[in-house]
């Protein structure tokens, strides 16, 4: 059976609080209203090898002896990359998942700021100190890294972004068969790998050899 597979995000919303969210809530929108077999997936913030999530927070603890943070409590719920897959290889022999929509997050909520410490942790930076930016000097931050060279590490619409949860409203679909993988499973092993034998590695512990 053909089908269109849409990847989405957690929090899309046509009316949300962020041009990303709103673009997200359109796209979900256009395809609705399309005359295609569909499914949508909606992940949580996605991590895993070489990903710009963890790896950004590990690197800003290597280089910087405190770290300032804006929306230090705002909550996420990653998903390990390998889940994602699973989860999009897995419907195509479900054709009852057609016209569905998936939640894909993982096992545990986080603030931001547990997660920026358990980089720093996974890398033996876990003394680091963290200043909590108010809204509007978070904002001042994340205006000056837009204006940085090349690919921000924040900007104001990822702020916008994170009044939002990054958070599921439930568990997992059974039907997908997946046990959300832990960051701790993980991520430690590619955030202190120091070459790009540690993917393999993770890789090897996601299927469990």
């Amino acid at each position: 059976m053909r089908r269109l597979i849409h990847v989405s995000a957690l929090g899309a919303d046509p009316k949300g609080p962020s041009m990303y969210l709103r673009s997200k809530g359109d796209g979900e929108k256009a395809v609705r209203e399309s005359d295609l077999a569909t499914t949508i997936f909606r992940p949580s913030v996605v991590f895993g090898p070489e990903d710009n999530f963890l790896n950004q927070f590990a690197f800003l603890e290597r280089i910087f002896p405190v770290i300032p943070l804006a929306f230090s409590q705002a909550l996420i719920q990653p998903i390990f990359v390998g889940d994602v897959a699973k989860a999009i290889a897995t419907v195509f022999d479900l054709d009852a998942s057609t016209g569905r929509v998936y939640e894909l997050a993982g096992p545990k909520v986080y603030t931001l700021e547990e997660l920026v410490r358990f980089s720093g942790a996974a890398i033996g930076k876990h003394a680091k100190k963290i200043i909590r930016l108010p809204d509007m000097l978070g904002r001042l931050q994340a205006m000056s890294l837009e204006l940085a060279p090349g690919e921000p590490m924040m900007s104001r619409d990822n702020l916008d972004s994170m009044k939002t949860p990054v958070v599921a409203s439930g568990p997992m679909t059974p039907e997908l068969g997946i046990e959300p993988t832990s960051i701790e499973a993980i991520a430690p092993m590619y955030l202190t790998g120091s070459s790009s034998r540690s993917r393999f590695n993770t890789f090897r512990a996601f299927a469990g050899r």
